[in-house]
């Protein structure tokens, strides 16, 4: 479950940039109620982006932002309550790890839902249905590649 976060330079402090993908990951596991899911929490990965402040735009006008994508399979967070419910933990990470200066509008939450068999981890595509399976397998403590 890819996140992507993409900055303007030095919109996020130093410890923000460090921080930002593991307290992302960390919402996202918890909102989707898998906390210490074996097979679900490797599943979920994150990069940041750093852009040169000239190069960042919202209204056509130059403007210092952090953008969060959110990429899910079709079962990720499937309900209005569990998509608000990321999108305010997303926000409130990443505006408490901003420098000063910016607010929250300065945060955008996008995300993207493959559809299913669109999403893979290892070469193995994964339907929701084999995505639940593996999930369930591993809160059991057995084997999730089957």
């Amino acid at each position: 479950m890819p996140i992507a976060v993409i900055a303007s330079t030095g919109a996020l402090t130093p410890a923000g940039e460090r921080e930002i993908i593991p307290q992302l990951s960390g919402a996202l596991i918890d909102v989707s109620g898998l906390t210490g899911n074996t097979f679900f929490t490797p599943m979920v990965a994150g990069v940041l982006h750093l852009l040169d402040p000239q190069h960042v735009y919202a209204g056509g006008a130059n403007r210092s932002l952090v953008l969060i994508e959110l990429k899910l399979p079709d079962i990720g967070l499937a309900s209005v309550e569990a998509r608000a419910a990321f999108i305010e933990r997303a926000t409130d990470i990443a505006y408490g790890l901003m420098t000063p200066g910016h607010d929250r509008d300065d945060i955008r939450i996008n995300i993207v839902n493959a559809p299913d068999g669109g999403w893979g981890m290892g070469g193995h595509a994964y339907t929701g249905e084999r995505l639940g399976e593996a999930i369930t397998r591993a809160a059991a403590g057995t084997a999730a590649h089957a």
